[in-house]
């Protein structure tokens, strides 16, 4: 009888045996390994996995990239195909890594992206050039993480946990042992650190650093928002404790180091709701009949002193955030709402910039340097509004901080009358030299005693707004010019801001002209003339917020360095923050410069200072991020509460996957689904920025006005889901 052949084994195959392999003799790229070497890294011993490593390690050889040092040892080719950058994720779970030596990206598949995060500094080896436009790659080690802390909610299991994460670039959820779930019950939004990803696990561990609360609950998201970029909502208990024993007091020994201006006429003119005033205007008249104006700023360097916990806590967050329902301060409440606050009637400790300007508006004398001053009132942008539009002190009492009519200091309603004439000169000024004109609307929100929204509204900038822009602008510039200036040259921290680039501005030119309008792209001049144009044009119209946005995203970002390139959309050849320490670290460092220059200081060390403005400049982003969300956050409340209205809206975005609508009268922004247009089959052309039916022919366009109702309002995941009713042609 003949015996039955056994079905022949499997033969075990070793995953991404390729990486795995680079991966450890990139790690020790100065070592020597044999197959049996590299057989015990991945942690195999049977015949099998050996016979692959070896016919592995051949093939690698002989694309050189690796190489025979001896008879079957063998080490990693250094520098060939090989560079280094920052990984960015897709929503779908590819990647791209920008490296800056190289013009294009480089294209991750999932499956070579082997456990690297968005925003994480990797190695990359580019095994396949230029393929479909784009040279493919894997990564092969990662330098260092951007973040080791992510958001999301946990879901409990009998002996483990796992913690789905909000970002949807996070591609894998994070596994979290039994004895490190804390006090997370099942269904919390969490904080979750990540602690450890073993090579053989497809998920990284962790542990819940904080429960966050339950999902859908307002603070709950709210700190979530913080908790996701990394951004603290509350002060260390011993950064709180030393703020609250510094002497606060304005003392006559300080007062004789400093400039003493607490008999000059002094104002602040601030949002009704502020708390933390930064700065202040002085004037008076000169016997000569010129003007002297100062713009005083909190001496925030005065309390904030380097070294001290103090200052690493306000160095760590950079930058104070302004949510919809809160702002989260650089620095302890005792300084930011008290002792560096510009309040009406008290005596401050301040820093500034003192002008004598003439009718023209033309600089004549400028100083510098630490001041006392005094206070007089406070007026809020609508009474200094008030003001300016009418010529009249009496205030009316429904745009009054207090709610109650009063007439204010005459002195002080001509000065207020005297600045503005001045800085419409200054404005006009600025804007015949190229500076952009970017008005842009902001979305405020009426919010309940619940930090419920009750209402939206616009924001708009007056003239008391432009007021006081246009001479914190002059304290900037003229401040960064002072110091830039100086030979030998000195280390300072600017704000600078690049030149658009050609492509961004084709692009915007190419949507702009879906509405009508059109740049001149000629040269800097008829570019910045026309880019002014364009945003006057659309002001009132339905496309405004559009446009305006579109215009922003083509310029380039502006950041902190010690490298001075200029303000392209200020037109300023030196430019600097220094006019908000209270809410602004950089400004913190410029006037502690400021000062070390004026006492005739040597430069101080540009690396160091360049290594602090990208920290300054990586957190202002994050802050940015943290504040659109939280718009996001309430405009998706208040829209969950009017699912049953109708709104008209304007086409903001069209992808192959559906189109993005922003409603006219509250700037939210939804998107209709192309699987959710049940009239035809619509395809997405992307040349035209549009859909369109394949049977029907119906076209849904960039810019196109259509009648939308909510579809669904998920506060959660913070994603508006729209209803398409109809174009407004069809509607009306």
């Amino acid at each position: 009888m003949r015996r039955k052949r056994g079905r022949r084994k499997k033969t075990p195959k070793i995953e991404n045996v390729t990486q795995g392999i680079l991966k450890i003799l990139k790690a020790e790229s100065s070592k020597s390994f044999n197959y049996k070497q590299i057989a015990a890294k991945f942690g195999v011993n049977d015949a099998s996995s050996r016979n692959q490593i070896i016919k592995k390690l051949a093939q690698l050889a002989a694309k050189q990239q690796i190489e025979e040092v001896e008879r079957g040892k063998f080490r990693i080719v250094a520098n060939i195909n090989t560079y280094t950058g920052v990984l960015e994720i897709t929503s779908k779970g590819t990647g791209y890594v920008l490296v800056t030596d190289l013009e294009d990206d480089i294209f991750i598949p999932s499956n070579n992206l082997n456990k690297a995060l968005h925003g994480d500094e990797v190695e990359v080896y580019i095994y396949r050039r230029k393929r479909r436009g784009k040279s493919e790659g894997e990564i092969s080690r990662i330098i260092s993480r951007k973040r080791d802390e992510f958001v999301g909610v946990i879901e409990i299991q009998a002996k483990y946990a796992f913690v789905n994460v909000q970002d949807t670039r996070m591609y894998t959820d994070i596994f979290i042992p039994k004895n490190k779930i804390g006090d997370a019950e099942n269904g919390d939004k969490v904080l979750v650190k990540l602690e450890d990803w073993p090579d053989n696990a497809e998920s990284p561990f962790g542990k819940i650093a904080k429960v966050l609360g339950k999902p859908g609950e307002h603070n709950t998201e709210i700190h979530a928002i913080l908790a996701q970029y990394g951004l603290p909502y509350e002060f260390p208990t011993e950064v709180e404790e030393y703020a609250n024993k510094l002497d606060t007091s304005i003392q006559q020994s300080e007062i004789d180091n400093r400039r003493d201006m607490r008999k000059t006429l002094t104002f602040t003119i601030d949002p009704k709701d502020a708390k933390d005033f930064d700065d202040a205007l002085s004037f008076q008249v000169l016997e000569n009949g010129n003007y002297e104006i100062g713009i005083h700023i909190a001496d925030v360097s005065h309390y904030v002193k380097p070294g001290t916990i103090l200052d690493d806590e306000a160095y760590e967050r950079a930058t104070s955030v302004y949510l919809v329902d809160r702002v989260v301060p650089m620095l302890p409440e005792v300084l930011s709402n008290n002792a560096c606050s510009l309040r009406p009637h008290e005596e401050k400790y301040t820093f500034s910039a003192v002008f004598e300007l003439d009718d023209k508006a033309e600089i004549k004398n400028q100083w510098f340097g630490r001041t006392v001053t005094y206070s007089d009132a406070r007026f809020a942008y609508e009474e200094a509004q008030h003001i300016i539009e009418t010529s009249d002190n009496s205030i009316p009492s429904d745009i009054s901080l207090t709610g109650e009519a009063y007439t204010a200091d005459q002195k002080i309603a001509d000065a207020v009358l005297k600045l503005d004439d001045l800085a419409k000169i200054m404005r006009v000024k600025r804007m015949g030299e190229g500076a952009i004109s970017f008005d842009k609307v902001e979305v405020k929100f009426a919010l309940n005693q619940n930090s419920e929204p009750v209402g939206v509204f616009f924001k708009t900038s007056k003239d008391a707004n432009k007021l006081i822009e246009e001479f914190m602008l002059l304290a900037n510039k003229k401040v960064a010019e002072f110091i830039g200036k100086q030979n030998p040259k000195k280390t300072f921290i600017y704000r600078v801001h690049d030149e658009p680039n050609d492509e961004k501005l084709a692009a915007l030119q190419n949507i702009i002209g879906r509405f009508g309008y059109k740049l001149d792209l000629k040269d800097r001049k008829t570019t910045t003339k026309s880019l002014n144009g364009l945003l006057k044009d659309v002001q009132g119209k339905k496309e405004q917020n559009l446009v305006d946005t579109l215009a922003i995203r083509s310029m380039s970002k502006a950041e902190y360095t010690t490298h001075n390139i200029g303000h392209y959309g200020l037109a300023f050849d030196y430019y600097s923050h220094f006019t908000s320490p209270i809410r602004r670290y950089p400004d913190v460092m410029a006037h502690r410069l400021l000062q070390h220059y004026l006492d005739k200081g040597n430069s101080v060390a540009e690396e160091e200072y360049e290594e602090k403005c990208n920290h300054s400049s990586n957190m202002e982003n994050l802050a940015a991020s943290a504040e659109r969300d939280s718009i996001k956050y309430m405009q998706i409340k208040f829209m969950k509460d009017h699912e049953e209205d109708h709104f008209l809206g304007v086409i903001s975005g069209v992808t192959e996957w559906g189109i993005y609508v922003e409603i006219i009268d509250n700037k939210c922004e939804g998107m209709i689904r192309l699987k959710d247009l049940t009239d035809d089959h619509y395809i997405f052309d992307q040349d035209e920025y549009a859909v369109v039916g394949e049977r029907t022919k119906k076209v849904y366009q960039l810019g196109d006005e259509v009648f939308v109702k909510v579809k669904n309002a998920d506060l959660i995941k913070r994603h508006l889901d729209f209803i398409l009713l109809g174009s407004k042609d069809e509607m009306e």
